[in-house]
Formats: structure tokens, C-alpha cells, sequence
């Protein structure tokens, strides 16, 4: 996975704190684990919040790793798909997966063995970028065009993509209950919610950037 690439190809995407998952948090959280968790920022910030115990990061890049255990109570390195876990690494009542499970080679068997780190109750939260984005539809439908960036949905090393509606299934697919969904990156201006408003929200999925998807483990909430 990533095997072409390096975290100096891009440091703001490996050092940028991920507030927006906020509001799905629970009040007060003992273990939290985050896959890809960079230079371990958000994890920080979590602890900053001081209702965080327990911070727990697994990175695949040896120096983003490096720079995340000065923040982070204990931190492996190695890609989670492939990577023997210590049993120390589970029974989390939060595991964070931002913009991370469209880089494995297979999500949905990844999802299985992140739901089996949970505590009974606990929430995977993810964020999922969007295919449907009217960046990327329209070039694709008009001009024939599928080109690959540096970053952002198209990133080249992105391996899956996922609508709203597929996201949801991968989300689910090990027997997880959804609790949230909602969308960053939402197009604004008249014309946006023209268009909202012409087709009952039916073309409201072309506007959204990305998804943040929360779902928990069968037991007591989190």
C-alpha cells in the first residue's frame, strides 16, 4: 500500500487536526486508536480536550511514526492490513479511520479486523471522500477525463472509491450499527441550491467533498 510514496510528499495532509470529527466523539473516552494517525496531531488534540485517557497510532511511514510518539502514548508503523498486532492494541472505545480505508487493497476485510479492536459499544469513525463530487463526474462524463492529482479524491493512491451509498455498506458490512452520517466540503452559492431545490435534493450528493460516517460495536454505548 502507498509503496510509491513517502509522508514529505505531502506534511500538511500528515500534520492537520481533525476538529470536524468532533461532534461524534463521546463524552469521555478511555482508548482511542487511529489508523493513519500521521504525526499524531488529532490524537493530541484529543488528549488536549482532557476527557482522553489513552492515545493509540499506527502509521505506516517510519518518519511520520517517529514524529507521532512524542504525542502519542503508544505508536506502531507498519500499513494495518498487513501488520501484526500486540494485544494491547484493543478494546477501544474509538477508533478513528480518516481518509484511510480508500487506500487499502481491501477495506472491507480491514473493516472486519478493525471491529474486532473494539470494546463493546465503541465507534469506528471514518471519513470517506465522495466519487459523485461534480469535480470529478463532470470531467469524466464531458471530457472523458479520470485524472489522477497529488491529493484529494483523485489522489494516486487512492486504490477504492465509494458514493455515499457504498460507503454505508463498507461501513456496515461487518455487522456494525450506522449511528451518523453527514458531509464536509458542501458547494455553497445560488446556483448550488438551485439545483438542490429544482430536483428535491436529488442532485445534493454532486456537492458533497466527503463523508464522515460513524458506526458502533453491539454492547453498551460508548
Amino acid at each position: 500500500m502507498l509503496a510509491e510514496m513517502t509522508a514529505g510528499d505531502n506534511s500538511d495532509y500528515y500534520s492537520h487536526i481533525r476538529g470536524e470529527i468532533a461532534q461524534l466523539l463521546p463524552a469521555d473516552i478511555d482508548r482511542v486508536l487511529e489508523i493513519g494517525c500521521g504525526r499524531g496531531d488529532t490524537l493530541a488534540w484529543l488528549k488536549s480536550l482532557g476527557n482522553t485517557q489513552s492515545t493509540y497510532g499506527i502509521e505506516l511511514f517510519a518518519d511520520s511514526a517517529d514524529a507521532a510518539r512524542s504525542k502519542v502514548d503508544h505508536v506502531l508503523c507498519g500499513d494495518f492490513e498487513t501488520l501484526p498486532l500486540p494485544e494491547s492494541f484493543s478494546g477501544f472505545d474509538v477508533i478513528l479511520c480518516l481518509d484511510v480505508l480508500e487506500h487499502f487493497v481491501d477495506p472491507w476485510k480491514a473493516l472486519a479486523r478493525i471491529g474486532n479492536l473494539l470494546a463493546p459499544g465503541g465507534s469506528i469513525i471514518t471519513s470517506i471522500p465522495n466519487v459523485r463530487y461534480f469535480r470529478v463526474v463532470l470531467p469524466l462524463l464531458l471530457q472523458g477525463r479520470w485524472q489522477y492529482e497529488s491529493s484529494g479524491i483523485l489522489d494516486r493512491t487512492h486504490l477504492r472509491f465509494f458514493t455515499r451509498q457504498t460507503a454505508i455498506e463498507l461501513m456496515t458490512s461487518s455487522g456494525l450499527t450506522l449511528e451518523a452520517v453527514s458531509s464536509t466540503g458542501l458547494e455553497k452559492g445560488r446556483k448550488t441550491r438551485y439545483l438542490n431545490w429544482a430536483t428535491l435534493g436529488l442532485c445534493r450528493p454532486l456537492f458533497e467533498y466527503q463523508y464522515l460516517i460513524k458506526v458502533r460495536s453491539a454492547g453498551a454505548e460508548a
